[in-house]
């Protein structure tokens, strides 16, 4: 007969553990191995999907900047030439006002200079009534100058 004792039944038990132990082991793995086949295979499809997608997109960004150099430059050239009509008009602007308040001032001087000679006959006052004259006349057309076009205009 075989005796069969607790130091066996433990031997037993422990040896069924350890087989289902390596069974759910190798199952798990068997899964696991399965998934990482499946991850491998999404991650190799979305590299080949992805990756073309990503190319052109970073050929369309350099396409982009490309053109935004160009609408630079654009930019720039309208700034430039902005300026440039400015400086333009200013100076037109100086070349056309300077003699008109030259002889608008000469006139308002002649006028009340002969009116103040005939009043008071003295060559003195009357020269002074004529430079306050053009002053004043010179700071009136100044001040219609600057309200009609609502900047500042030169005074020399």
């Amino acid at each position: 007969m075989l005796a069969f004792s607790a130091g066996d039944l433990a031997f037993l038990a422990l040896s069924l553990f350890l087989v289902l132990a390596a069974v759910s082991i190798a199952y798990v793995s068997w899964k696991l191995g399965a998934t990482l086949g499946s991850l491998s295979a999404f991650i190799k499809g979305a590299q080949d999907d992805v990756l073309p997608v990503v190319t052109k997109t970073g050929v369309t960004i350099d396409h982009v900047n490309a053109q935004m150099e160009k609408v630079d430059q654009m930019t720039d050239s309208a700034v430039s030439a902005v300026a440039g009509v400015d400086s333009t008009v200013r100076t037109v602007n100086a070349v056309v006002t300077a003699p008109v308040r030259k002889i608008s001032a000469f006139a308002a001087a002649l006028s009340h200079g002969f009116a103040d000679f005939r009043a008071n006959r003295s060559w003195t006052h009357a020269k002074t009534a004529a430079a306050a004259a053009a002053r004043e006349r010179e700071q009136e057309l100044d001040e219609e100058l600057r309200d009609a076009g609502g900047s500042e205009w030169p005074t020399s």
